[in-house]
């Protein structure tokens, strides 16, 4: 408790009030003189916004079974969200989609992503952000590849932060800092609306920029941590490319 709560910056009377929790009884359970209840428990963590495996954690450490399971896409209770991962996918096709982990390991791509990674080497089950790191023909695709690094870096050590601190996001967010090039000297007056990703093949540039989904009201470890990339063209030329390759022959 202790760590989650100074994790988000909160003094043990700021957690009190959103909590509706005195600040007293917060010390006496961070110091073991109080015991929560279950109840008492989900509502820590709903103030602190613990994530579900956490959540599972400090019950656990209150001496409480875990409420959270962690479920593959495959079993037959998760058949509406199996159902509605595909749907999303097929819908945004001819653009590219992807569902990842919380590790950025790709789960399900669509047909045009397929189409985008293959050149590269990646498919399911493999890391995006290893490729970044490892993966020469993908570094070699990606002709903005520093602004992809520092804009990549930025999103890990984020997500890291919101579990609380996840060693695989904190070690891959070191190996990308160690290949970042030093930032320029003189930065733009203004960051630009958004980072594109832009892919060279050939004399081809496809510039695409992401938007990501996630389900809200998940109740499963898993599912809580899974995100849909969906990409967009960033300009002309990439909307046209992206649906002559889709259209039929």
């Amino acid at each position: 408790l202790k760590h989650w709560r100074e994790q988000r910056r909160f003094s043990q009377f700021d957690l009190g009030l959103d909590a509706n929790v005195s600040a007293r009884h917060i010390s006496f359970l961070e110091t073991g003189r109080a015991n929560p209840s279950r109840a008492m428990v989900i509502q820590l963590c709903d103030a602190l916004e613990v994530p579900l495996k956490s959540r599972n954690q400090l019950l656990t450490a209150a001496g409480m079974a875990p409420g959270y399971a962690d479920r593959s896409l495959s079993e037959a209770e998760m058949t509406p969200v199996r159902i509605a991962v595909e749907r999303i996918l097929e819908r945004q096709d001819p653009y590219p989609a992807i569902a990842i982990d919380r590790h950025w390991r790709a789960v399900h791509l669509n047909s045009s992503a397929e189409r985008l990674m293959a050149g590269m080497g990646i498919g399911t089950g493999d890391s995006l952000v290893e490729a970044l790191i490892e993966n020469e023909p993908m570094r070699a695709t990606i002709d903005n590849l520093d602004e992809v690094i520092a804009h990549a870096i930025a999103r890990l050590r984020t997500e890291s932060a919101h579990f609380g601190g996840d060693p695989v996001l904190d070690d891959l967010a070191a190996r990308l800092a160690a290949l970042e090039s030093s930032a320029p000297d003189t930065p733009e007056a203004l960051a630009p609306a958004f980072i594109p990703t832009r892919y060279r093949f050939g004399d081809a540039v496809l510039s695409l920029f992401s938007t990501f989904t996630q389900f809200g009201s998940a109740e499963d470890i898993a599912l809580s941590e899974m995100r849909i990339e969906m990409m967009f063209p960033a300009d002309e030329p990439t909307r046209m490319v992206l649906e002559a390759l889709a259209a039929p022959t």
